[in-house]
């Protein structure tokens, strides 16, 4: 198997939840740094458009989303796995309510302006303005919390998940699965982060406990590589056929009238609308596949999950 790359940055809630299934998993990863914000022309060579944090990179083979990552993941080690077979429906949903609306109510509180202040106290002075307009262009479709409603809406899911916590060490068991570090990610973000507002986690102190269970699982083995570097393998490699990649179904499920071959764009329903134009060479039950071709990546297969993701034809094509 080629190394596994993540395109990553330290202060992404969502980088944060992958770091840490590769060290659950105990596999070794390459870690490139990307911007924060836009403009990301590293990224968007793989992708070729799609710009959320993180992305994995497997020789010629990029996936995007977080949802994605964890299958891949798990297919490359499948013990320990992220979806007990007693639990798998449940952790799945789960993890998508956690990654979705726990996640966006606990940032709505973490960015208040008290939050964004300390973030940015020793940033360059444009750069909170800067990212302020980043976010909120990728935010065009979404509504957002406003800092009280956030607020409310943080406090009344951390009494949830301290019910979870109470009974177990992790949310589901004894033993960490998906659901876990999909709800951790947002906390992470209060308590190192903007510690200055981790006192809402006083009152839920089974949640800290629990905190600091998935916190003490680690990063795993990693080792630094340049974006120059991962771009290279990544033009030096050849994208593996349908079926034989990370992603373990294959067979067409047409939901959209659009055959194999299409010119198509992939593109998020919500935060982050950029999209990706490729042909389409997947379209199964969990994911699209798309390939591309760009001067400094070579040929790449792009992959996405089918949920949370709008497929359509390039008009004309």
């Amino acid at each position: 198997m080629n190394d596994l790359i993540l395109h990553h940055y330290p202060s992404s809630p969502f980088s944060e939840k992958i770091r840490l299934v590769l060290g659950f998993k105990k596999l070794p990863w390459k870690s490139v740094h990307v911007p924060a914000i836009l403009p990301k022309p590293d990224v968007t060579a793989l992708t070729g458009g799609y710009r959320r944090t993180p992305v994995l990179q497997v020789g010629a083979d990029i996936y995007c989303d977080t949802a994605l990552i964890c299958d891949v993941l798990e297919h490359v080690r499948p013990e320990p796995t992220l979806y007990p077979p007693h639990l798998k429906g449940v952790c799945r949903i789960f993890a998508q309510w956690a990654d979705s609306t726990l996640f966006w109510a606990a940032m709505g509180y973490n960015l208040q302006p008290r939050g964004a202040a300390h973030v940015f106290a020793k940033a360059p002075p444009d750069m909170a303005k800067a990212f302020a307009e980043d976010r909120k262009a990728m935010s065009v479709n979404m509504v957002r919390h406003r800092p009280g409603d956030a607020t409310s809406a943080y406090r009344s899911y951390l009494r949830r998940i301290a019910n979870m916590a109470d009974e177990h060490d992790f949310l589901f068991g004894v033993e960490p699965c998906v659901a876990d570090f999909a709800a951790y990610h947002g906390i992470w973000y209060t308590r190192t982060q903007v510690p200055l507002l981790a006192d809402i986690l006083n009152p839920t102190p089974s949640v800290a406990e629990w905190a600091n269970r998935v916190e003490a699982i680690g990063h795993g083995p990693m080792t630094r590589l340049t974006p120059e570097d991962a771009l290279a393998m990544a033009s030096a490699a050849e994208p593996q056929p349908s079926g034989s990649n990370l992603l373990i179904d294959s067979a067409f499920q047409d939901d959209h009238g659009i055959p194999l071959g299409s010119r198509v764009t992939v593109t998020p329903e919500s935060f982050g609308n950029e999209p990706t134009e490729g042909e389409l060479i997947a379209a199964t039950r969990t994911h699209y596949s798309l390939r591309r071709e760009d001067p400094r990546a070579g040929v790449v297969h792009v992959h996405f999950p089918r949920l949370g993701y709008a497929l359509r034809a390039v008009a004309g094509s």
